[in-house]
């Protein structure tokens, strides 16, 4: 089953949470996935996947403006439609617009025609409702809380849709 973790990363850092990601979504043996910006879409791939994970980092307490616009204009040329979504965040501040940006994604992934999901607390520690946020000035911190995010995607896409 393939996965597509698309992100947009100025300064790195929503890209190495991406990568955690997509380790998370590695601990499923069926599951292929690959990374990558919204600047170098594989667009076979993603058209191809079954699960499709959008990450932002977070600026003006709101996700990027680069993501809203690939979110308004190019993210249509895909089809999206049916595929399971969800959205992470990276942020400066504990109230930097993580969570505003992810529920930014999840809206625009909703309107796509995408499946979004969340545990939120069904599956217990470490809870995660929307969707995972890092702080920039400690991102390992927060690395295994992404890489659970992925697996639960991951666990998730295979119920709905099989290996």
């Amino acid at each position: 089953m393939k996965f597509t973790v698309l992100y947009y990363s100025r300064t790195g850092n929503t890209r190495k949470m991406a990568e955690k990601v997509a380790e998370g979504i590695r601990r499923q043996p069926t599951a292929e996935v690959k990374v990558c910006s919204i600047e170098e879409i594989d667009e076979a791939w993603l058209n191809a996947s079954a699960c499709v994970i959008l990450g932002s980092p977070t600026y003006m307490a709101d996700l990027a403006g680069a993501v809203k616009c690939w979110l308004e204009t190019a993210g249509h040329n895909y089809r999206l439609a049916g595929k399971l979504g969800g959205g992470f965040a990276t942020a400066h501040f504990p109230h930097g617009g993580g969570d505003i940006g992810i529920q930014s994604i999840l809206h625009h992934l909703l309107v796509a025609g995408l499946v979004v999901y969340s545990g939120g607390d069904s599956l217990g520690q470490p809870i995660i409702h929307l969707g995972p946020v890092a702080l920039s000035d400690d991102l390992v911190a927060y690395e295994e809380l992404f890489r659970i995010y992925g697996q639960r995607m991951a666990e998730k896409a295979v119920s709905l849709f099989g290996n």
